[in-house]
């Protein structure tokens, strides 16, 4: 399949465990409270779920947001994408009163090919609000799967992904408020 004419490209022709991320519009600051928080975090869950994916990994932020998804069949990312982007968008400027504002401005993602880069990006999801300096758990901030990986995964499996490094983004140096600093 030929790239998919857009920068950054994107190549979307196989199934399996991709690590998508996106962000606002100048890494702006605009799911800036916890009900728009919520807002975003929910339409992620929902828009992912409606498209086949299997979420092993989420964390969602005031002004990007990362996942890991499992796809059995090869994605139609830039429709999903599409999806969550346009509702989140138009649902949060009705909030605001800002119509014609842009909300989202690009995304990535990535096809996992083997283990060895799984469980690292993986973790480094999980982990994403303690990195930011959001909070000093994940497990205590809301709009991310540890908690949820702390209730599901058995202790074997959260030692093993444990024992990986944290895969570090070039591209994640969002500031961003504390927990106790959203509204």
């Amino acid at each position: 399949m030929p790239d998919w004419p857009h920068s950054p490209r994107h190549r979307l022709s196989e199934s399996g465990a991709y690590m998508l991320t996106a962000r606002t519009y100048e890494k702006a600051l605009i799911f800036n409270s916890r009900s728009k928080l919520d807002l975003l975090h929910n339409s992620l869950l929902e828009v992912t779920a409606s498209w086949g994916a299997e979420l092993q990994a989420w964390c969602v932020f005031p002004n990007h947001y990362h996942c890991v998804a499992c796809f059995h069949v090869a994605p139609e990312l830039h429709r999903l994408f599409r999806e969550l982007h346009s509702s989140t968008a138009r649902a949060v400027n009705e909030i605001d009163r800002t119509p014609n504002r842009k909300a989202w401005f690009q995304y990535w993602e990535t096809l996992i090919t083997y283990q060895r880069s799984y469980y690292p990006r993986l973790r480094y999801v999980h982990e994403n609000a303690v990195r930011h300096g959001v909070v000093k758990n994940a497990v205590t901030y809301p709009w991310c799967s540890a908690a949820w990986l702390e209730r599901v995964a058995s202790p074997a499996f959260r030692k093993t992904l444990s024992r990986f490094t944290k895969y570090c983004l070039e591209d994640d140096d969002f500031e961003l408020p504390t927990l106790d600093q959203i509204e």
